[in-house]
């Protein structure tokens, strides 16, 4: 069993602040849909606002996957998440999907990212997260040349582990969609999605952090400002929130502490 500086189980929120970028990586013709791309800049306009109040409400460090193209958008994001006290994650540059693209493409995607971090002053990003969580040979391979200390994309386990791909390795930070807001609450007018219930939400990642508590594990729960950002989900994470502070043994940890 693992020990964790502040009690028996850690916890991890992390986000994806995908905004406009993740509608502009599905395809050139998603730039002249102007709603569906309000939809994307709501999560930095009222989403990231509204996260960051609660966070500071309950005195919590959080992860913050950032794409470059979101980064540049809206520079003020990433100052003011650097501001309270938070981590700034790599997740591409335009949210492509690794497994849509040529090697060429996944390359400019990790070091257009770099550059745009680099240029607004962000420190050096730790950890990585792939688009869609679709992980390939190519870019892991890239992780490894940039030096990147952990990645959260995989499913091999429910704690973080060595994930290998021939010869490489890099630790990994697991993640699962059972743990993640976007298959309940994430809908659009073409692939449709679901609008689900947030309290089944609650009850489960509360089931998740009781059952990590007792197995004395790290877990994670992956958020998208745009989906988590409105105000009757929120109130749901807030719920959650409230109920592992008042577990008393659990470390809130960034990611980049976890991998420390």
């Amino acid at each position: 069993m693992t020990t964790f500086p502040n009690g028996n189980t850690a916890l991890s929120l992390t986000f994806d602040v995908d905004a406009e970028a993740g509608w502009l990586g599905e395809g050139e013709e998603y730039a002249r849909r102007l709603t569906i791309l309000s939809e994307g800049r709501y999560g930095v306009v009222r989403g990231v606002p509204r996260i960051l109040d609660l966070l500071a409400r309950h005195h919590i460090p959080a992860t913050f996957f950032v794409p470059g193209y979101t980064a540049e958008q809206h520079p003020g994001l990433v100052d003011t998440l650097l501001e309270a006290g938070h981590e700034i994650a790599h997740h591409g540059y335009l949210h492509l999907r690794s497994d849509k693209v040529s090697a060429q493409a996944q390359a400019e995607e990790i070091e257009r990212g770099l550059e745009v971090f680099e240029r607004l002053g962000v420190p050096t990003p730790r950890g990585y997260r792939s688009t869609s969580w679709e992980l390939t040979p190519e870019t892991f391979e890239l992780l490894v040349k940039y030096g990147f200390a952990y990645d959260s994309s995989c499913m091999g386990d429910d704690r973080p582990y060595l994930e290998r791909w021939g010869d490489l390795e890099i630790l990994e930070i697991p993640v699962h969609w059972s743990l993640d807001d976007w298959p309940r609450f994430g809908w659009n007018i073409d692939g449709g999605g679901n609008v689900a219930d947030p309290a089944e939400m609650r009850r489960a990642w509360i089931a998740e952090f009781e059952s990590a508590r007792a197995e004395r594990r790290h877990t994670s729960f992956t958020m998208h400002p745009e989906v988590i950002g409105r105000p009757y989900r929120l109130a749901e994470l807030e719920r959650v929130v409230e109920h592992v502070v008042a577990a008393g043994d659990v470390w809130f940890a960034r990611l980049d502490d976890i991998a420390a």
